[in-house]
C-alpha cells in the first residue's frame, strides 16, 4: 500500500475541479490572463497533481534574498504568512512542514496590465499553446529583492525573477500537455494507484538529474534489498542546474538502465520538478514530494541537490547536511530516510562498495563526471565495470566527439581592429581544409539582416548580440563552425552568447585588442571622422564605451601581429581541442 501523503490528503486539484470544469472553463475565458514560464509551469503542475501536498495555492512575501542565499539557496509560489513560517522555520502557517517557499513572480507591468491585486481572479496560461491551466485568487502581493550570485537560485533572483511575488489559492482546469516520454509522466494518484496494482508495499525513491550507471544501479538494489523493497527511479525533468545533461538523453539512459535490474524491482517514473539546488531544505521538500507519489523510503546522497561552490569557493552546503536535515524530520516527514556513501569499483574483486566500507589498501578505480564527459568528447573508451555498453551508446549518440561537433570563434574588438578581416581569412581557411559547414556572421551584415531596426543603446546592443549568439548556438548545434565579429562592446551580453553556445560545442571569445588611436589612423573609410563629428551617436569608443574581455581565450593586435598569423593562432587553439580533425 502506498504512503500516505503528506499531510494526510494528496491535494489533487485536477481531480477536486473536475465537476466544475464547463464553469471554471467558461470563466477563464473572461478574465485576463498571465503567461506563465517553464519554470512556473512546472511548479503549477505539481500543485494541481498533488505534488506539493498539502499546497492547494501559491505563496509570497517580502524578503532579503541575502537571507534566502543562507537559509536554502533558493526562492519559491504562497500567502505571505506561509512564506514567512517556510522560510523562517520549515512550516506552513498551519504548523505543517514543508520546506521550500513556492512563489509565482510578476512585474509591476504584468500588475498593471493584468489588474493583479487582492481578491481578482486571474487566469493562468501556458505560453508553449495558450491553454489555460488554472484560476489563481489573489491574496497578496509582495516585492523581493537579492544574495549570494554563485547559486543558481539566487542567479534566478538576480536575473530573471520579476520584482513581486503573487500568492493565493488555485482552481484546476486542465493538465499540462506533454508530447515526450507520456508514458512515464504519472500524477501522484496514477504512480499510487500503480503501486497497489503492483502489490509494492515499501517503495524506496531514488532522486537524480543525472545520467545513471553502473555504481548507481548498485546503489539503489542494495537498499531496495536491504529494505525488503521495490525501486521508483524518479528523475527531475523539469529545470535542473544550469549546464546539466538534457532530460531527453538522461531519461533515454534511463530506459536502457532499467532491464538490469533484476525482473520486476523497478519502476521508471518522471518528476516534472524545477531544482533550486536547495541542498538541505530541498533535501525535506523532495522527501515530502516523493511521499505524496507514494514513496516510503527515500535515498539522500552526498551533496544532496547542492549548487557546488558559493562566490568564495567554499561548498554551499556540507556533504551530508542534506542527510542529517531530512533525518531531523523523519518522524514527521513519514517517509524513512537511505542515506549513502558514494560507490566505488574494486576491480580484483569485480563489484561495487561504499567508500566507508572498503579496508586500508584495496585497490579501486572510479570516473569522475569530469573524466566521463573528457572521454565522450575524445571518443575514448568507457569501461563496462563503470557503465553498462547500451547506456554508454546513448551517451554517445547525444555526446558526439569533439570532432564531430560544431563551435563558434567569437571575436570582438573596435570599429577597425581587423577582427572583420580575420574573420574573413579563418572562414577561407577552415573552408580550404572542407569537412564541415562554415558560417560567417559579421557585425554589419547581421545588423542589416537580422537588427535593421535596432539602434545603438546599450538594450538594443545587447539584443544584437542576444541574435548573433542565438543564431551561432543553433549552427554550432547542428555540428557547423561559426566565425562571429561583432563589436560586442558590453561583457554581460559577451557572457550571455558565451553561455548559449556552450550548451551545444565550444566557444572560443577571441579580444582583436587593436589600440582605438591605430584603429582610428587606419580608417580609410571616415567612419571615426563622422563620429567624432557627432554625424553618427553611440559610436563605441568615441561617445559610447567598450569593456575589455575579462577572460578572453585569446588576445590578439593588429598593429603588431599580421592576419596570417593571428589566424594561425586560433588555428592551433582550434586543432589543440580536437576541432578540427573532421577538416
Amino acid at each position: 500500500m502506498a504512503n500516505t501523503p503528506h499531510g494526510g490528503v494528496l491535494k489533487d486539484l485536477i481531480a477536486r475541479d473536475a465537476p466544475r470544469h464547463a464553469e471554471l472553463s467558461a470563466e477563464a475565458e473572461t478574465l485576463p490572463a498571465l503567461l506563465l514560464s517553464e519554470r512556473q509551469l512546472c511548479d503549477l503542475e505539481l500543485i494541481l497533481t498533488g505534488g506539493f501536498s498539502p499546497l492547494e495555492g501559491t505563496l509570497c512575501s517580502l524578503f532579503s534574498t541575502q537571507w534566502l542565499a543562507k537559509k536554502y539557496g533558493g526562492d519559491g509560489f504562497m500567502t505571505e504568512k506561509d512564506y514567512n513560517g517556510v522560510v523562517k522555520d520549515n512550516r506552513l502557517a498551519d504548523g505543517a512542514l514543508f520546506s521550500m517557499p513556492i512563489t509565482l513572480d510578476v512585474d509591476q507591468a504584468t500588475i498593471d496590465e493584468v489588474k493583479i491585486a487582492p481578491g481578482a481572479r486571474i487566469t493562468l496560461r501556458d505560453f508553449r499553446d495558450d491553454r489555460n491551466l488554472a484560476i489563481l485568487t489573489v491574496e497578496d502581493a509582495k516585492e523581493v529583492f537579492g544574495g549570494d550570485e554563485e547559486h543558481p537560485a539566487i542567479q534566478y533572483l538576480y536575473n530573471t525573477a520579476k520584482e513581486f511575488y503573487v500568492g493565493g489559492k488555485l482552481e484546476a482546469i486542465n493538465k499540462l500537455q506533454h508530447y515526450d516520454f507520456v508514458e512515464l509522466r504519472y500524477t501522484p494518484a496514477e504512480l499510487r494507484a500503480h503501486f497497489d496494482k503492483l502489490g509494492w508495499a515499501k517503495v524506496v525513491a531514488f532522486q537524480t538529474r543525472n545520467p545513471m550507471h553502473r555504481a548507481h544501479r548498485e546503489l539503489t538494489v542494495r537498499a531496495a534489498r536491504s529494505h525488503h523493497a521495490n525501486v521508483l527511479i524518479h528523475p527531475v525533468v523539469g529545470l535542473t542546474k544550469p549546464g546539466d545533461i538534457d532530460h531527453f538523453t538522461r531519461v533515454r539512459v534511463y530506459k536502457a538502465l532499467l532491464p538490469r535490474y533484476p525482473n520486476g524491482m523497478a519502476v521508471l517514473g518522471l518528476l516534472p520538478l524545477a531544482m533550486r539546488m536547495g541542498g538541505p531544505r530541498e533535501a525535506i521538500w523532495h522527501a515530502i514530494i516523493r511521499k505524496n507519489h507514494g514513496a516510503t523510503h527515500f535515498i539522500v546522497g552526498r551533496d544532496h541537490a547542492g549548487p557546488g561552490k558559493n562566490s568564495k569557493g567554499v561548498d554551499f552546503y556540507g556533504p551530508y547536511d542534506a542527510q542529517y536535515a531530512v533525518e531531523k524530520y523523519r518522524d514527521e516527514l513519514g517517509i524513512e530516510v537511505v542515506p549513502f556513501q558514494m560507490m566505488t569499483y574494486l576491480p580484483d574483486s569485480d563489484e561495487y562498495a561504499p567508500v566507508d566500507q572498503i579496508s586500508k589498501g584495496v585497490r579501486t578505480l572510479n570516473i569522475s563526471g569530469t573524466e566521463l564527459r573528457s572521454r565522450l568528447r575524445s571518443g575514448r573508451e568507457i569501461p563496462e565495470w563503470f557503465s553498462y555498453p547500451e547506456v554508454v551508446k546513448v551517451l554517445r549518440e547525444s555526446h558526439p566527439p569533439r570532432s564531430q561537433q560544431g563551435f563558434t570563434v567569437f571575436l570582438t574588438g573596435y570599429q577597425n581592429s581587423g577582427k572583420d578581416q580575420i574573420a574573413r581569412a579563418l572562414q577561407v581557411t577552415l573552408n580550404q581544409q572542407g569537412g564541415r559547414s562554415v558560417s560567417l556572421l559579421l557585425g554589419e551584415t547581421v545588423r542589416s539582416e537580422l537588427s535593421s531596426e535596432l539602434g545603438f543603446s546599450r538594450e538594443d546592443r545587447d539584443k544584437n548580440i542576444a541574435r548573433i549568439a542565438f543564431v551561432a548556438s543553433e549552427l554550432t548545434r547542428s555540428g557547423a563552425a561559426v566565425i562571429a565579429a561583432p563589436i560586442a562592446p558590453f561583457e554581460q551580453a559577451r557572457k550571455h552568447a558565451r553561455e548559449l553556445v556552450e550548451k551545444y560545442g565550444d566557444f572560443y571569445l577571441v579580444h582583436v585588442a587593436t589600440p582605438l588611436e591605430y584603429c582610428e589612423k587606419t580608417d580609410k573609410r571616415g567612419i571615426y571622422a563622422k563620429a567624432r563629428a557627432g554625424e553618427i551617436k553611440g559610436f563605441t569608443g568615441v561617445d559610447d564605451p567598450y569593456e575589455a574581455p575579462e577572460k578572453a581565450d585569446l588576445v590578439v593586435d593588429l598593429q603588431k601581429q599580421s592576419v596570417r598569423g593571428i589566424v594561425h593562432q586560433i588555428i592551433l587553439q582550434l586543432e589543440g581541442a580536437g576541432l578540427l580533425d573532421r577538416f
